[in-house]
């Protein structure tokens, strides 16, 4: 169905081709998952097939990409419209309509079907979604996860013979992320769809593919092979597979339900054992004095008891005629990492708005470093509180990484060199001539928090900060947040990573129609939790190991 035949391609102005040796074959009616870590070109693969590579973006493309015989780099992508569904890392910037029902026609509208076949489809979209309830809705009043899903279905009502999904999954919750899978296992197995996905959650989506194609490094020639022998190999695994190298299972096991079959020998050897956690304080030079190639060094110590960094009381926020927050109680202490958690739109992204000032209370009060956000000048603010958005573009202007650097810099007051080195800890691999534009959608959310880093601001909150982020990336930005908290930053993330609330959070909090429904110790509200806990929790259960670092450092 898609044929790579001896593909690169090379963007203007750059010394290396984004992907070269692409030659590989994607059957009729398979899942292909495409792995790699952050920046190998998988974005540009993708984009190749739907034929906004280079039609779009511009650049050379070598070789030859065909979709249902249509090759890429004669034919538009208009003229492969019918084929090739496309949903990229980002929907809102694809959405071209303003509520959630006519985005899921306007497809078929531009290929002409019948008034009556429309509403049809639209309906089946609606229910395979979960998106009846919100037929009528503005986009733009969706949380992010809502997009995502109004996305993907505004390219199934044309029933493309095709799909191509860029992170399909990263702004989902679980349970719905588990929805949007099933649907594209339904398409696949029913209606012989032939889908290819890259994602970085590879514990969401690796047991459903069929194949896997794995990206090792910029420019390098793909991998391909069945999931468990490219798993076996690549850079980039999810925690299932760490857990099964370290206890040296063989075949390695894609699954919970696989790994808990083998981890009785596991168990055992685990048995009495208590894992280590503790506060993690920072011993190192300060952020804003270190030099650029210093790293932060952690050890483990109890922390002092600290004072309260914002504190929100009754807190209740309506918005477009919904309550987003309902008498919300939270207290944050410096040093202190909590982990907003719950389903797509319980109100994670509106308490975070709320304690940066973007939104102002119905009813209640927020006090950040003792100020009222909403009633406080943004350059006041900002040396209290930082927040990168979902959408890091929002914070991006410049022409190249550097320029972007030197403004947060000068912005906050800070060392030259200060925002640059914080850039170089999560992105080694990233130059100072590339524009922002250039950069995949994890490398842009990378830099977007360096630059509120730079400020150094006594509490940090960030929205899905791991979207778009490989393993090793995520683990960079782990090492800098336990060394923020160490310092006395307060960090707040709003977050469906649930590895990620595993390995770095202090507290849980759990959100449900924006109401807090949990608030405690991670281990007690992830464990408790059949959606929230993660994998090594699922597979160890009833002990309580939370993440495979735990498991290695118990084992040692």
């Amino acid at each position: 169905m898609i044929r790579f035949e001896d593909v690169s391609v090379t963007y203007d102005g750059a010394a290396q081709p984004a992907v070269q040796g692409l030659d590989f074959e994607v059957p009729e009616g398979e899942l292909v998952l495409l792995v790699g870590p952050s920046g190998v070109g998988k974005s540009t693969l993708l984009g190749a097939v739907s034929g906004l590579v280079p039609h779009f973006t511009g650049g050379t493309l070598r070789g030859r990409v065909t979709v249902a015989g249509r090759d890429t780099h004669t034919h538009k992508p208009r003229e492969l419209a019918d084929v090739v569904g496309t949903v990229g890392q980002d929907p809102l910037s694809h959405f071209v309509t303003d509520t959630v029902e006519d985005e899921l026609a306007y497809g078929m509208e531009s290929l002409g079907l019948a008034p009556d076949v429309m509403r049809r489809r639209v309906e089946e979209t609606l229910d395979l979604l979960g998106l009846a309830g919100l037929r009528d809705r503005p986009l733009a009043t969706l949380s992010g996860g809502q997009q995502q899903r109004v996305a993907i279905g505004s390219v199934l009502t044309p029933h493309p013979q095709v799909l191509v999904l860029d992170e399909p999954t990263s702004a989902l919750d679980p349970a719905a992320a588990e929805e949007v899978l099933a649907v594209l296992q339904r398409l696949v197995h029913d209606l012989g769809t032939t889908v290819l996905l890259a994602e970085h959650r590879l514990e969401r989506v690796v047991q459903y593919a069929d194949q896997v194609v794995l990206l090792p490094a910029p420019g390098a020639a793909p991998v391909l092979g069945s999931p468990a022998e490219v798993m076996a190999v690549s850079p980039v695994h999810p925690p299932v597979v760490a857990l099964g190298r370290l206890a040296e299972w063989t075949p390695l096991p894609l699954t919970v339900r696989d790994a808990r079959r083998r981890a009785d020998g596991l168990r055992e050897r685990l048995a009495g054992q208590e894992p280590a956690r503790g506060t993690t304080l920072f011993t190192g030079p300060l952020p804003d004095s270190r030099p650029p190639t210093t790293r932060w060094r952690i050890r483990k110590t109890p922390a002092p008891t600290p004072a309260r960094t914002a504190e929100v009381q009754a807190l209740s926020v309506r918005r477009a005629g919904i309550d987003a927050l309902r008498r919300v109680d939270l207290t944050l202490a410096p040093g202190e990492t909590v982990a907003l958690m719950g389903r797509n739109g319980a109100g994670k992204s509106t308490l975070l708005n709320t304690l940066v000032g973007l939104v102002a209370p119905t009813s209640g009060s927020v006090r950040v470093g003792g100020l009222t956000p909403h009633r406080t000048a943004p350059r006041d603010l900002v040396r209290r509180v930082g927040l990168v958005p979902q959408e890091p573009r929002d914070l991006l202007y410049a022409d190249t990484v550097a320029a972007e650097c030197t403004a947060a810099d000068a912005d906050a007051g800070a060392e030259p060199g200060t925002c640059r080195a914080l850039v170089s800890d999560l992105l080694p691999d990233v130059t100072d001539d590339i524009h922002p534009r250039d950069l995949s959608e994890g490398q842009r959310l990378a830099l977007a928090l360096a630059i509120v880093l730079t400020a150094r601001p006594p509490l940090l909150l960030l929205d899905e900060p791991t979207r778009g982020l490989d393993y090793a990336a995520k683990s960079r930005l782990v090492t800098i947040l336990r060394a923020l908290a160490a310092e006395g930053h307060a960090i707040v993330l709003a977050t469906h990573d649930v590895e990620l609330a595993a390995e770095l959070a202090h507290r849980v909090v759990l959100l449900a129609e924006g109401e807090v429904i949990a608030d405690g110790p991670t281990a007690e509200v992830v464990v408790a939790s059949p959606s929230f806990a993660p994998q090594t929790t699922k597979i160890l259960a009833p002990q309580q190991w939370l993440t495979v670092a735990e498991v290695r450092e118990a084992l040692a």
